[in-house]
């Protein structure tokens, strides 16, 4: 095993190394005129038009740096609908007119490129043959450099203009929640703050397994996680690898990764293991959230890149073994204004708590009213294996925002008084609230949506998907809400009778959404099946609620989407569900029959030769061990090839299905049952199979061996 050796930068070296890969503001404020400079950050913060003479500017000095550091080419990197990123690599070299070559890119180059449009997801929106496609600059994310390349961070857009991309929607959500915010704002008299944004710190779970074993399962291979594993001895009943010491390759894996993020600007913060073995997490610092989207895309891409440097595989599937918990990316979201106020903390004067709790109610109805999307935005294939197990949220979408903040609510619906023994009574009139007491409640990690004292905890979240979609998601359905009220703040001749008046009936007509107890329970199913909650188990269940007209209503509205965009996001959605699934059981009958069933058909031989040798020796031995092993695997054997054939005939059927609902649905009820009964059969067989015998790496190997 060759294992590359590194060496961790010098504790003092980290700021000197920090964002060095990065055009970052020190960058542009040393390099562009002072006059190109500061149009180039009214357009990063202010979302203000950028000339096209000071591109040519930006760009100029944008290479010049960039063939500094050792750049060669250069590329508009983006976010296509596959859910990863997507660049195509040019050259700065261009004929110097004698043989040779100069340096040059210009403002035309930075601010537009164009890639082919066809061969991306785009649900309907682009013909095959319609190729033409745009990548236009997105001055509010620094560009940086990765393997000897400029990348210039970009949208994807068709030729007639449609969002062919994750980013474009997502800046659109930006702009959306920062003109209602400001909105609210101003009616609490605040002319200060300019810009509100929504920020984001999403921490990324992940596992590490060693690479050799890695590359002789075709099912880690192909599809990100095993199809057959009979659990191993040991898995995480012990807990005594959540937070334990660190293995030597995974913290010179772990220092190395760190690094790599650092030189690119990402805020790798914290690093740990994680509950299940051979699993550990990174959680950033978080930042706004087109930043922290660009920076997640690039740390689940570097943590692939530093896992083969040290001859490990880095797994992201959200369950790449069964019996062990699976992975997310806790999404925590906040809103904060430009002059550094977090809208969602409370503070410590009447004004600033009425405004906090305006705030949070905004978020209380917005969950409440679209539970439909927040769960379409984490629906996957992959996340259904995770959701719902006693390991991460359920399907069902509710709020903890524990006991005390809860008390409060209460009080403020029922227009009581509220008091705690070590603080002063607090009437709840929103005009003479004294200082707010924060909650003092133990978090709640079974809870999808958890707040956190100046932040939501966004739990659902799969962890090999993009934060775009969540994000999109959350910062609309906020704006929306912002949106009424101020529509009906603004027209208010009693501001504080009528904010109190906004704020209780906000509280009684949504409380159905708070949860303060287990989500994992039964009890718990049931009881938000009596206040009405959805329970959308499955990606299958969930996708028709994409294009509900509330839904539709709610993006145009905001111009987010346009219809066409949204059920192109429907169709891509439902594609991928479905093709997962399709490749997964064509992986699973090749592995049944091409190294399962031919390997135990072996070891029967084996043990039926060694049955023979016996008896001849003498009639009288027992072979127990031999006669019933052989029974047991010739039974179960052809058990699994009868579950294969089956397995086989319904994937005919599959393609046969146009509506692409009840597609999904087939696939989620036949294939993916079939395969799970397949499984069964294959995982018996390798308990009691020779371990010399068994075709691959088995979980005792995958999960230990590192």
């Amino acid at each position: 095993m060759n294992v590359v050796k590194h060496t961790q930068e010098s504790p003092n070296r980290i700021p000197e190394i920090f964002s060095s890969m990065v055009f970052d503001d020190h960058v542009m404020k040393e390099r562009l005129p002072k006059d190109t400079y500061q149009a180039l950050k009214r357009t990063m913060e202010l979302g203000k038009h950028l000339d096209k003479s000071i591109a040519a500017t930006v760009a100029n000095a944008m290479k010049d740096w960039a063939v500094e550091k050792g750049a060669t080419h250069f590329t508009h990197w983006f976010q296509p609908m596959t859910g990863i990123t997507a660049e195509k690599h040019d050259s700065f070299i261009s004929p110097d007119g004698n043989g040779g070559v100069i340096m040059e890119f210009g403002g035309k180059e930075l601010v537009k490129g164009e890639p082919d449009a066809s061969s991306f997801p785009s649900g309907g929106l682009r013909a095959t043959f319609e190729a033409r496609g745009y990548t236009a600059w997105d001055p509010s994310s620094y560009a940086f450099i990765k393997d000897h390349t400029l990348c210039i961070p970009t949208v994807f857009c068709s030729y007639s203009g449609e969002a062919l991309d994750k980013k474009t929607p997502l800046l659109r959500s930006m702009e959306v929640i920062n003109k209602q915010a400001l909105r609210i704002l101003r009616l609490f008299g605040n002319q200060d703050v300019t810009r509100v944004t929504a920020t984001v710190g999403p921490e990324q779970e992940y596992f590490l397994i060693d690479r050799d074993l890695f590359l002789r399962r075709k099912d880690l291979v192909l599809c990100g996680r095993t199809l057959f594993g009979a659990k191993p001895p040991k898995g995480q009943e012990m807990e005594d690898h959540y937070f334990g010491v660190l293995k030597p390759r995974v913290s010179a894996f772990m220092k190395e990764l760190d690094e790599e993020l650092w030189k690119l600007g990402v805020f790798a913060k914290t690093e740990h293991n994680e509950v299940a073995p051979a699993q550990h997490e990174l959680a950033p610092i978080y930042t706004d959230t087109n930043l922290a989207t660009d920076h997640n895309q690039l740390t689940m891409e570097i943590m692939k890149k530093v896992a083969a440097h040290h001859n490990l595989a880095c797994l992201l599937h959200e369950k790449p073994f069964d019996g062990v918990n699976g992975s997310g990316k806790h999404n925590n979201w906040s809103i904060s204004t430009n002059t550094g106020v977090n809208l969602l903390e409370p503070g410590d004067s009447p004004q600033e708590n009425a405004q906090f709790l305006l705030f949070l109610a905004a978020v209380i109805k917005a969950v409440d009213e679209y539970q439909d999307l927040l769960r379409v935005s984490v629906a996957s294939a992959s996340n259904d294996h995770r959701l719902g197990a006693n390991e991460a949220p359920p399907a069902i979408v509710s709020m903890f925002l524990g006991d005390e903040l809860t008390a409060i609510l209460e009080s403020i619906e029922r227009e009581e008084i509220y008091s705690r023994k070590d603080q002063e009574e607090m009437k709840v009139g929103v005009h003479i609230l004294p200082r707010f007491p924060k909650d003092t409640t133990d978090r709640n990690r079974t809870s999808p949506f958890a707040f956190t004292g100046n932040k939501f905890e966004f739990r659902m979240v799969g962890s090999a998907a993009s934060i775009s979609g969540p994000n999109i998601i959350l910062n609309t359905i906020v704006a929306e809400e912002l949106s009424q009220f101020a529509d009906q703040l603004e027209q208010s001749e009693n501001f504080e009778l009528d904010l109190a008046k906004l704020i209780r009936t906000t509280i009684k007509e949504h409380k159905r959404i708070i949860f303060n107890g287990n989500n994992y329970s039964s009890e718990w199913a049931e009881e938000a099946k009596r206040r009405g909650l959805l329970n959308l188990k499955s990606t299958a269940d969930a996708l028709a609620y994409y294009i509900a007209p509330k839904n539709i209503e709610l993006f145009t509205k905001h111009h987010i989407f346009t219809a066409a965009e949204l059920k192109s996001r429907y169709e891509i959605l439902s594609e991928n569900y479905c093709k997962t699934l399709n490749i997964e059981a064509l992986t699973a009958i090749d592995m049944a029959e091409r190294e399962i069933l031919p390997a135990v058909s072996r070891y029967i031989q084996n043990l039926s030769e060694t049955l023979l040798q016996k008896r001849e020796i003498s009639p009288a031995f027992a072979c127990r061990y031999e006669t019933e092993t052989v029974s047991k695997l010739s039974a179960l054997s052809d058990s699994l090839y009868q579950k294969l054939l089956g397995l086989k005939e319904d994937l005919k059927q599959a393609p046969l299905i146009d509506d692409p609902v009840r597609r999904a649905k087939f696939y989620e009820g036949s294939i993916l049952a079939d395969m799970e009964d397949l499984r069964r059969d294959a995982d018996e067989l390798e308990a009691i199979t020779a371990e010399e015998y068994w075709p691959f790496p088995n979980y005792t190997r995958l999960l230990y061996f590192v």
